[in-house]
């Protein structure tokens, strides 16, 4: 079916019998009719965990309940029967691959087309579609990004950029400025500061003289003009993992949480009188299943948890407001194992987590190594690198251990996987002797993912549904479906 055939089967067939209240089929994508119309949806908030595993997903529950003493807000809303939401499985397959990358995946939702990897709303053949921000800026609703990534990374560029490489990143920072989008909020300050681009061009410069207030802190945040649009880069790159976060008073004064950032852009959002869209990321829950890193998993998937209770405060006792909370594929499909005489080891090594000080990037850069960097694998001793994985962890490590993960370094590793010969992986698989968590890779899988939703349109989600339908979802459920055929 063509993208023109399909926007009209959706005007014509889908969204009338939607208006009607039929209860039959509705698009190809898998969504099905219900009672509730066009335009139910005021605002809509998307929430992406990157690279969220169902492992993920329970290895974070099981570390708040065993730290905390109460489960995750996600696995809270499945067990509580207070508020009506629906559950099940999706499709996020590339154009290209059964394995997405995140560009891609978030394009999906982005222009309601599957794309080539690593491309950004954009087809094989320079097919340029319309984004979802713009959609719903062009019909007069707020528009808002939220990450914990550079703002300018695949997962928020999937839903207001448009390019044929994800990294030109420079690039996507200037179509979001240029795009007058309301709320912009992550790292990234390498593709906004003129010290720092290649082409010296300063963004700030170029937000400001377009009404935006920059915030480059917690604070200023907080002290931004709230009628403003709103430009906050809280780091370089991406922020800081959140295990090394809670250890740092400086980063816990100048850095926002995403909980925190997500509050302050649904205060800001929701004091337009036609609504918003908002997208919040957990982008590093991502970065930390690449890394194999088991402790920086958990604590950033809860730190996107914390954000998913202020979108389930803002939409208590309200039923304006469509939600998604899914993820875009999964990630080295990390697990707890069973260990010890009837597997009852598990809970406890799993405990070991929650003395960890810090992740594995911090690791890194105390040993100022990068993989690509021979000369500094060179530099780094047995010794060295032992002592410093045993402070980050508080777990004390063979000499044998050592050695293994020092080879890693030197990039002298072997093993039978080409995906578990990196320092992140070899590191892993040692601390998984003592903490029970260990991952099949250091990349993407073709997992369907978990999706759920509340609010208006959310009944139209089947068990099992194709990516690009939630697409259709958010324009049809907030009435601007006019806007995406310009």
């Amino acid at each position: 079916m063509s993208n023109q055939s399909r926007r009209d089967f959706l005007k014509t067939g889908a969204l009338s019998t939607l208006a009607l209240g039929s209860g039959v089929a509705g698009s190809k994508n898998g969504l099905t009719t219900t009672k509730n119309r066009p335009g139910d949806a005021k605002n809509v908030i998307f929430l992406v965990s990157d690279g969220m595993s169902t492992g993920t997903l329970t290895i974070a529950d099981l570390v708040k309940q065993g730290q905390f003493g109460s489960k995750t807000h996600w696995i809270d809303l499945y067990e509580n029967q207070d508020r009506k939401f629906h559950r099940g499985l999706m499709d996020m397959a590339s154009l290209d691959s059964s394995v997405t990358d995140s560009a891609s995946a978030a394009s999906s939702w982005g222009c309601g087309n599957r794309i080539n990897n690593g491309a950004v709303n954009m087809g094989p053949d320079g097919e340029k579609y319309r984004t979802i921000l713009e959609i719903f800026r062009d019909a007069g609703k707020a528009t808002g990004l939220v990450t914990t990534t550079r703002i300018t990374h695949a997962t928020p560029a999937g839903f207001s950029a448009n390019v044929p490489q994800r990294g030109m990143e420079d690039e996507i920072a200037e179509q979001q400025i240029d795009r007058n989008y309301d709320i912009l909020m992550g790292g990234g300050n390498r593709h906004f500061d003129p010290g720092m681009r290649s082409d010296g061009r300063d963004i700030y410069d170029m937000a400001e003289s377009q009404g935006y207030s920059v915030a480059r802190t917690k604070d200023q945040m907080n002290r931004a003009n709230p009628e403003s649009k709103l430009l906050g880069i809280f780091y370089d790159s991406h922020l800081p993992y959140t295990v090394d976060h809670k250890s740092s008073s400086e980063l816990q004064e100048t850095v926002p949480t995403l909980a925190e950032m997500t509050e302050s852009a649904l205060q800001r959002l929701g004091r337009n009188d036609n609504g918003f869209i908002l997208q919040i990321e957990g982008g590093r829950v991502d970065h930390a299943a690449h890394g194999n890193d088991a402790a920086g998993l958990a604590y950033d998937q809860i730190a996107f948890d914390d954000a998913v209770k202020k979108v389930l405060d803002f939409t208590a006792g309200r039923d304006d407001t469509l939600v998604v909370l899914t993820t875009d594929h999964g990630n080295a499909n990390p697990g707890l194992s069973a260990h010890g005489s009837g597997y009852r080891d598990s809970p406890r090594m799993m405990a070991t987590l929650h003395d960890y000080r810090h992740s594995f990037e911090w690791i890194y850069n105390e040993l100022d190594f990068h993989w690509a960097d021979e000369s500094v694998r060179d530099n780094v001793s047995i010794n060295r690198v032992r002592e410093v994985i045993e402070y980050a962890t508080n777990t004390r490590i063979t000499l044998e251990e050592a050695e293994m993960a020092h080879k890693a370094f030197r990039g002298e590793f072997r093993a039978p996987y080409g995906q578990r010969r990196g320092a992140g992986a070899v590191m892993s698989g040692i601390l998984a002797n003592y903490n029970g968590i260990y991952f099949i890779s250091t990349s993407h899988t073709a997992d369907y993912v978990e999706v759920a939703s509340w609010g208006p349109g959310s009944d139209q989600l089947p068990p099992f549904v194709r990516n690009t339908a939630m697409f259709d979802l958010m324009v049809d459920m907030a009435g601007v479906r006019a806007y995406a055929e310009g």
